[in-house]
């Protein structure tokens, strides 16, 4: 466990994402016309890496406006449900899904806490439980969470994660070459920062927010312990935005420059459940 935990974390950070949900449905980072439009924000590693969900049923974690569960109801699935904390962006989620001709039936969505994920979804489990990039800095606690997700997890089944690098987290912000920060550092990070990465805009007022660095190792072991199967942790060269100044822009991705050296910037992961042994018949 962590050392300090803000007693107002999950306030604080609710604030923060219920102010800036009509930022983001208004700007052209997510571009919702686009999204309407019939683009697909899924990155290509992560359709690759889940497969066909035609026919199958998918929960979504912290799922934010829905682009990518929706996305994934384009892809096939016969049922998705996208859980986050924030109302607005649930209210934003189920105007996004009437939009596209998604019934409840088709896609759902919950407002509710992820701890409190087995008791707010509809089903008692899905095929595929997935998480999206950039979720798992806002949760304290990564045992909890695998312990909640692997609960979800139909027999069969498997859990998907992308996320951002631990590693990049603990470099410098110029040029990502340096190691400036303790990558096991398990303290709380408090910031203060107005604005979002989502708008242009910097006018806001609920801008404190708390964060968690999850290093790679604590993420596989409480998935492991919570009963999952390790099917493959892969690591990527490439990230979603300039998370370092050096970065550049090229087939989609924001990369190192040509010629130098690299780290891993984002990872992926899917973590399988068996099926109970059959009994054997007399």
């Amino acid at each position: 466990m962590h050392s300090v935990i803000p007693p107002d974390w999950n306030e604080a950070n609710r604030a923060m994402w219920d102010e800036r949900v009509p930022l983001h449905a208004a700007g052209a980072f997510y571009d919702l016309p686009g999204f309407r439009a019939g683009a697909d924000p899924l990155r290509d590693f992560e359709r690759a890496e889940v497969g066909d969900v035609t026919g199958r049923t998918l929960l979504h974690l912290q799922c934010h406006m829905g682009l990518d569960t929706l996305s994934w109801a384009r892809h096939g699935a016969a049922r998705v449900v996208g859980l986050d904390f924030s109302e607005p962006a649930v209210e934003t989620a189920r105007s996004l899904a009437a939009d596209l001709g998604f019934g409840p039936d088709r896609a759902a969505f919950v407002a509710a806490d992820v701890y409190d994920a087995a008791q707010a979804v509809p089903d008692p489990s899905y095929d595929i439980v997935y998480t999206g990039v950039g979720a798992l800095c806002w949760l304290p606690d990564i045992r909890r969470w695998a312990e909640t997700a692997a609960s979800l997890v139909a027999p069969g089944g498997f859990l998907y994660l992308a996320e951002f690098h631990p590693i990049t987290e603990a470099l410098d912000d110029e040029t990502g070459s340096r190691i400036v920060r303790d990558y096991f550092d398990r303290d709380a990070q408090v910031y203060d920062i107005p604005g979002t990465y989502g708008s242009d805009t910097a006018d806001t007022v609920s801008n404190r927010s708390v964060e968690w660095q999850h290093p790679i190792g604590e993420v596989v072991t409480a998935l492991a312990a919570a009963g999952l199967r390790i099917e493959f942790l892969r690591e990527h060269d490439v990230s979603l935005f300039r998370r370092f100044e050096s970065f550049e822009k090229r087939d989609g991705y924001f990369r190192f420059p040509t010629g130098r050296p690299r780290v891993p910037l984002m990872y992926s992961l899917r973590a399988g459940k068996d099926r109970p042994m059959a009994r054997p018949t007399d």
